[in-house]
């Protein structure tokens, strides 16, 4: 089937002529046809549309254009939060049901330049806050490995899409394991790549200082070439980094010899899943094998991770958020002034948890309050960076779980925001320091059989080696290899 190939297949099967970009796009599309009743990956898509940019790329190959656009009649996706031309941008929220975006932001310009095909667009809990898809003002996700399962949050749309061959790739959004999360949960790489590595022009902020758009995809090839495609500075984002782009897609085939893997004692903590733990210390053992010198770090500040992450995530998206006003953009209400008008709106547009974070950022930025909340959790995340630096003066990477648990099921923690908080534990330390990471698939659960994911971390701007760690690790196992049952 086409649509299980991953991008270097089908770039070869491209540049032989064994099928035409027309054939492969088809094939996706019927596959999110037939599929996606059941798992609801994407919010849009338009076929027309998208065999007719396929039609093109099929004239870019005719006319030798497919060693200079690398991803020339490559069908992805994106997360609803990211803007593209005449396409919704709904963000999962009422707010904006009808808005359609007057622009491609930067990531969907680079990804047109280099020819892709952009299917639609996918599934994502509202304003990219949640971590189980759930918080969708269209209705949630299933995974793909199980239906009454979650697939993660808030790009679980695209992990969902990604795994369930629906597109070859994806880009989504991490502001503090987004990414990370549902490609553990679903089965897929997800790549947070340093802050500043990608341009944010065009990403619907949730919070600034946090957000990164970053890859899904089956392989850490394909999550590699994604990244190359859209990295690099951009003059629409002040906040991107001016620094060359390597060439990640160059992913040396040899040992981890040399290289030293940090295990921080802090993440393999009492509440780890046995079957999470047992998979991951395999992992380390595989590391090993392969040469790697495994290193026990510390991070001593991780236990204030959680409530920092969610004092400073939670009082930007207040500031970032007032800009939805009911004048501006997307829903309107009726007022009898524009004080009303403005309550209404927000009130009808906004769903619970985007509500409540907007609540605990408004109070912890409020007079009285600013220097007790949001300047000490700024404090805090000076000592979270200061730890991460001094352990990558020790050790090249950080291994640890992505997850405390696999997948649990639709409704288990929506009632409970702070079980809900928790499952992104492992993660939101990277959003908070800027760092690298990613996650890929390290094992399975037996009963039922999900998906279980690991997490490498690098320093800022150590894409380059913590890809070459993660590429190694995938050649030496067969865990990103396998398949979801059928329906």
């Amino acid at each position: 089937m086409l649509n299980r190939l991953d991008i270097a297949a089908a770039r070869q099967g491209l540049r032989a002529g064994e099928f035409t970009a027309e054939a492969l796009v088809g094939a996706c599309l019927d596959r999110i046809e037939a599929v996606d009743p059941h798992h609801h990956a994407f919010l849009h898509h338009d076929r027309e549309r998208s065999l007719e940019r396929a039609r093109e790329a099929d004239s870019g190959w005719r006319s030798g254009e497919g060693d200079q656009r690398p991803l020339l009649g490559i069908p992805v996706a994106l997360k609803d939060n990211l803007a593209v031309r005449d396409e919704p941008l709904t963000c999962g929220s009422r707010l904006l049901e009808s808005f359609t975006s007057p622009y491609d932001g930067t990531a969907a310009r680079r990804l047109r330049e280099a020819g892709a095909v952009l299917l639609g667009r996918l599934n994502m809990d509202e304003f990219a806050m949640g971590s189980s898809t759930e918080n969708s003002a269209f209705g949630p996700t299933a995974n793909p490995w199980a239906i009454d399962r979650t697939p993660g949050g808030s790009s679980g749309g695209a992990a969902a899409a990604v795994v369930l061959d629906e597109c070859l790739a994806a880009l989504g959004s991490d502001t503090g394991g987004s990414i990370r999360q549902p490609a553990a949960f679903c089965g897929c790489v997800g790549l947070k790549p340093s802050y500043g590595r990608v341009s944010r022009s065009g990403l619907v902020a949730f919070a600034s200082s946090l957000d990164q758009v970053g890859p899904l995809a089956g392989t850490v090839a394909d999550a590699a070439l994604m990244l190359q495609v859209v990295a690099g500075h951009d003059p629409m984002d002040s906040t991107s980094s001016p620094d060359p782009v390597p060439d990640f897609s160059a992913l040396p085939d040899e040992s981890l010899k040399g290289m030293r893997i940090g295990l921080p004692r802090e993440y393999y903590i009492d509440g780890l899943d046995p079957e999470v733990g047992a998979a991951v210390e395999a992992a380390q053992a595989t590391m090993k094998d392969l040469g790697a010198a495994l290193v026990e770090v510390s991070l001593p500040h991780t236990e204030y991770a959680t409530a920092c992450y969610y004092l400073i995530a939670t009082a930007e998206a207040s500031a970032n958020l007032a800009r939805f006003d009911g004048i501006r953009y997307g829903r309107r209400a009726e007022g009898e002034d524009v004080h009303t008008l403005h309550a209404r709106s927000r009130g009808e547009g906004f769903g619970p948890e985007v509500k409540r974070r907007i609540l605990l950022g408004t109070y912890a930025l409020s007079s009285g309050f600013h220097d007790a909340y949001y300047r000490r959790a700024q404090q805090v995340r000076t000592l979270i960076c200061r730890d991460f630096a001094r352990a990558f003066e020790q050790v090249d990477l950080l291994l640890t779980p992505t997850t405390p648990t696999p997948a649990f099921s639709l409704g288990e923690k929506i009632e409970d925001p702070l079980q809900m908080y928790l499952a992104d534990i492992f993660t939101l330390s990277a959003n908070l320091s800027g760092i690298c990471a990613i996650s890929l698939p390290c094992g399975f659960t037996r009963d039922p059989r999900l998906p279980i994911g690991m997490q490498l971390l690098g320093p800022l701007l150590g894409e380059p080696r913590l890809l070459q760690a993660a590429a190694a690790f995938e050649r030496a196992t067969d865990w990103g290899r396998q398949i979801p049952p059928p329906l």
